[in-house]
This record gives C-alpha cells, sequence and structure tokens, in this order.
C-alpha cells in the first residue's frame, strides 16, 4: 500500500491526520502530507478510513 496526498485537492481539515497520524501530518502551510509511505500493514485500516473520510478526496491509495 502506498498513500498519496494530491496537495492541489487538500484543504487542511485534519481529518486524515487525526484519523491515522502515524502516515498523515499537517505542514506548516496547513496542508496533508505523508509521512510513512510505506505504512506497515497494522495501520492499513487507519489509512484506508483515513482516504474515505477525506471531504476532498485528495488522499489516494495505490497496490505495490
Amino acid at each position: 500500500m502506498k498513500p498519496t496526498v494530491d496537495r492541489a485537492l487538500c484543504i487542511g481539515c485534519r481529518l486524515c491526520e487525526d484519523t491515522c497520524p502515524d502516515v498523515f501530518r499537517i505542514d506548516e502551510g496547513g496542508l496533508a502530507y505523508v509521512l510513512r509511505s510505506d505504512p506497515p500493514h497494522e495501520l492499513y485500516g487507519d489509512v484506508k478510513a483515513a482516504a474515505e473520510i477525506c471531504p476532498t478526496n485528495a488522499i489516494s491509495i495505490q497496490a505495490v
């Protein structure tokens, strides 16, 4: 699993960081970024939940 954030779509709502802080963070500019591009298997559920809850669909997940 490889999560990515489309920063052009991100509105900085922090839902991803709140849902999965081990993978997503908000930078000084107020936009999300991926902290761990290759998260461990035990975080997959949280990564998927963060992608589903994102109001702008800025998070995508690629199979690796």
